[in-house]
């Protein structure tokens, strides 16, 4: 979308002192970044191929003409190369980031100011967005990408990273029919959490100003995209209770991306978010790695190459044993506090690792999450913990010192540096994965926004019922082989080509797919 809007100035109404911001149009910290974001996209745009190879194949076509679409997911350089791809091909787009801590200003900047505007004329797409917001701030931006103006007719499709946005609009929905927003829980109720009752502000401030704001938001939209395990489980769980309110594709396992994204890509930021945090030597340590799905494979191969001795904990009997035949020794966390340098937790779960975890550890360890939300690090217990105080080393790094002894005669005096606050620390203190590899995912991304979108269209021009139901997908084999080929050149891959006899002989087409829809790679 190029959309020219008012250059911000210290006068737009309603703006608030410390950011660039036109009010319903755009929130960011500082567009005069956005020259310096600019370079950073367009290097990033090469190592993009899966992208860049979508614009050249759809740009023509525009299969997102018509598309509105709500996007949740990191403001990064990479997910900048996403939002003009989409919008390349034929989309409107509002945007915010899904982690308090995971935006890149820069890349903000320039997605707001867009290739042909200027910080004084900004003609890109609306951003809400900037490292370092608050929870109030940061479900005040999701809810900007869900409330068009005027009569845009809001989002018809939800790009989603966690599943905040859909979220949003299942419990505004669930409120506004039982025409009332619960009261908040206070510390020590079932389920209590600060977020929760953010959340709950917002869709009661919602309610009073508009009482149908979430059921015509929810009529509207055609079908979300999920990038992440802990969304697509919150899809999962809609889909059985029959809650779900639009058709969903599972982005996250699809090969090109839970393989790519969630291995290849940690094996790479873990380590980068770890040395830009602590400068703290991983060789010759011991680093606990709490899960081995595909997460935890490249947290602990990331361990294993800077010469850490690695222990991993598992409650999946085969993802137990796998970690064992790999070479890991396989213990649960109590088995290592007082003998582990670093802590990350890889789950996707909840409580993973506890206040009474935290104060028997290691004087100086190292704890970091590299799975989606905040809690798998009991960030609140830790707070809690009689006489505990927190030092600020530097944005997103705090050392946690305990005053009293720990309970196996940790002396007074120890404590325990904790990265990004519990939440993603390759985000929080990098910059997330690399960009080969978020090109890969965002490939399955717009791949799966198209088909969503198209299928919606077609229904609607054909007087006919939508091939996706109000289900979970996932993309077939044959568009998962595809997004792989997209990126094949780029590394200098050249692919062996099957005889017709011998793809005759494996019963497969000589031009693929290759392997059935049930194979695990």
């Amino acid at each position: 979308m190029s959309t020219t809007a008012p250059a911000p100035t210290t006068s737009t109404p309603g703006a608030t002192p410390g950011f660039d911001e036109v009010p319903g149009r755009y929130k960011v910290r500082d567009l005069s970044l956005a020259a310096a974001g600019r370079h950073q996209l367009r290097l990033a745009e090469h190592e993009m191929p899966g992208l860049m190879a979508l614009r050249a194949e759809y740009g023509e076509s525009q299969p997102l003409a018509g598309a509105r679409i709500a996007g949740s997911l990191h403001m990064t350089v990479q997910t900048a190369v996403l939002i003009e791809t989409l919008v390349a091909l034929g989309a409107q787009v509002r945007w915010a980031s899904c982690n308090i801590f995971s935006t890149q200003d820069e890349a903000a900047a320039a997605v707001v100011v867009g290739p042909h505007g200027t910080p004084e004329d900004p003609q890109g797409v609306p951003v809400f967005a900037w490292k370092g917001e608050s929870l109030e701030e940061y479900w005040d931006c999701t809810e900007q990408i869900l409330v068009w103006p005027g009569d845009s007719g809001g989002p018809n499709m939800i790009l989603d990273d966690g599943g905040d946005a859909t979220m949003l609009v299942h419990l505004g929905l669930q409120y506004e029919r039982a025409g009332v927003v619960p009261p908040d829980t206070l510390p020590g109720e079932p389920d209590h959490t600060h977020e929760m009752n953010v959340v709950r502000a917002v869709l009661r401030r919602a309610l009073e100003a508009d009482p149908l704001r979430w059921t015509t938001i929810a009529q509207a939209i055609q079908g979300v995209t999920e990038e992440t395990t802990t969304g697509v489980h919150r899809l999962y769980q809609l889909a059985e209770a029959g809650e779900l309110l639009f058709p969903a594709i599972n982005v996250n396992d699809s090969v090109t991306k839970s393989k790519f994204d969630n291995k290849y890509g940690i094996r790479h930021s873990l380590p980068d978010g770890i040395n830009r945090a602590t400068d703290v030597l991983m060789g010759g340590k011991v680093a606990f790695v709490a899960g081995y799905g595909d997460v935890g494979k490249g947290a602990a191969e990331a361990f294993r190459g800077q010469g850490a001795r690695v222990v991993v904990s598992e409650v999946d009997p085969i993802c137990a044993l796998q970690a064992a035949m790999d070479g890991y020794q396989v213990a649960r966390i109590e088995d290592v506090l007082g003998e582990a340098d670093f802590f990350i937790t890889t789950t996707g779960n909840k409580d993973v690792i506890r206040a009474e975890h935290l104060v028997a550890m290691k004087d100086k360890a190292v704890v970091g999450n590299i799975g989606h939300f905040d809690n798998e690090i009991d960030m609140a217990g830790l707070a809690a913990v009689p006489g505990v105080s927190r030092t600020e080393i530097k944005p997103q790094v705090h050392e946690w010192t305990f005053a009293e002894p720990g309970p196996d005669g940790q002396p007074a005096g120890r404590s325990v540096v904790v990265l990004s606050e519990g939440r993603l620390l390759n985000l929080g203190n990098a910059t997330g994965h690399p960009s080969f590899v978020m090109s890969n995912s965002f490939s399955n991304q717009v791949i799966g926004q198209i088909e969503l979108f198209q299928d919606a269209t077609a229904a609607e021009r054909e007087g006919r019922e939508r091939s996706y139901a109000r289900q979970v997908y996932r993309l077939p084999k044959v568009l998962d082989e595809k997004v792989a080929r997209l990126h094949l050149d780029a590394l200098g891959v050249r692919l062996t080509e099957l005889s017709p006899a011998q793809a005759d002989y494996l019963g497969v087409p000589v031009e693929g797919p290759y392997k059935p829809e049930h194979y695990r790679y």
